[in-house]
């Protein structure tokens, strides 16, 4: 593995819960140590592998020699050199570079050979657009993984209003399928148990049938459906903060000697990170109001080959949806972290360079 150095911009992250770009594994340690749970269904049985952070990395020309092939994306894991804190250091690798099989075997002896436990959840996050807690959890149950609750910090009362959104979103299709009667709402309730279960196919199977779907097309159809529902919920819950960490954006100036590098980076970021949040939020809308019109082409319009398209093509759209509302959230949550509400806006030039060259990074597909 190689020394990364260039660590600066993640430091204050190892502090900060996980992100759609980054799953923070070392902070889930430091803030549950004793945590019986994590004990008995660890994230990675490996244990230095179970205190790393991995991120979402969109790779720099300077990186691109480490692939024959480079991709845009790709999944980057930092190990701490001393185990607990980035500040010293951190070891780093790509997933799937150049001898990435020797790399795994020397560092981390058969933990990671193919077929493992261990590979198969590395693989499974690497083939993910999006790091988001909930999805990444739900993606992995699909697998039959189930690493304990506390390495994915989702409260009970947000579970229960995405619960209660999906419910009102599928209304439209209970309705179609067993009429308006009193039980309608129970039934939209099992219906959305069973489609946020580990198994959402299960009920389901005259939609397949109608929609002519082989059992692959339906699966994968199936969970970027849901993960379409999902990412509507999380869209109308960012539209405030947004805005307001887009006003912060422009108007939190930094305190101390600023160098000539800084002086002239920033003012021009704060005009290109701004653009890009607004264009990127435009594209979420427009990928969003396809499932929007091939739902009410199916429910409303007796057109169900539309919603048969979407399903067939959402796989394609999940994964560009995902990388795009994720750049979204992690600006919005990590900008919040280190900004709360209610507190002055203390930084240095320094650091908010750092925070604007990582929002540009995560951006960066936005031309």
């Amino acid at each position: 593995m190689a020394i990364d150095r260039t660590i600066r911009r993640l430091t204050a992250l190892q502090e900060s819960a996980s992100t759609s770009r980054v799953l923070n594994l070392l902070q889930t340690h430091r803030k549950f140590p004793d945590d019986p749970e994590i004990r008995k269904a660890p994230f990675f049985k490996n244990k230095t592998l179970d205190r790393c952070l991995i991120l979402k990395h969109r790779l720099r020309a300077h990186e691109h020699f480490n692939f024959k092939a480079p991709p845009a994306i790709v999944t980057k894991v930092l190990i701490p050199i001393d185990g607990s804190d980035l500040r010293f250091g951190a070891q780093s690798f790509f997933v799937g570079q150049n001898d990435y099989e020797k790399l795994l075997k020397d560092n981390f002896g058969d933990d990671l050979k193919a077929g493992t436990r261990d590979r198969m959840v590395i693989d499974l996050i690497t083939s993910l657009p999006t790091l988001d807690p909930f999805l990444l959890r739900e993606y992995l149950k699909r697998s039959d993984i189930e690493p304990a609750r506390p390495y994915f910090a989702i409260s009970e009362g947000d579970l229960q209003r995405m619960f209660d959104f999906v419910r009102q979103e599928v209304m439209a299709l209970v309705t179609l399928s067993a009429g308006s009667g009193a039980g309608s709402v129970a039934y939209a309730s099992r219906m959305v148990e069973k489609l946020l279960s580990n198994s959402p196919d299960a009920g389901f199977e005259p939609l397949k049938d109608t929609l002519k779907l082989t059992e692959q097309e339906y699966s994968d159809g199936m969970f970027s459906w849901r993960g379409f529902l999902y990412y509507k919920w999380v869209l109308g819950d960012l539209l405030k903060p947004m805005a307001e960490v887009m006003g912060e954006i422009d108007d939190t100036h930094p305190r101390g000697p600023r160098n000539a590098e800084a002086s002239a980076y920033i003012p021009e970021a704060r005009k290109k990170i701004q653009r890009a949040l607004m264009s990127t939020s435009e594209n979420v809308r427009r990928m969003i109001a396809i499932y929007d019109s091939a739902y009410i082409g199916l429910t409303q319009k007796n057109q169900p080959m539309e919603f048969r398209n979407f399903l067939l093509n959402a796989p394609a759209m999940f994964y560009d949806l995902g990388e795009q509302l994720g750049s979204m959230q992690h600006i919005i949550s990590f900008w919040r972290y280190r900004f709360p509400h209610g507190e002055k806006r203390i930084v240095t030039p320094d650091e908010l360079m750092d925070m604007f060259l990582d929002f540009e990074d995560g951006l960066s597909f936005v031309k």
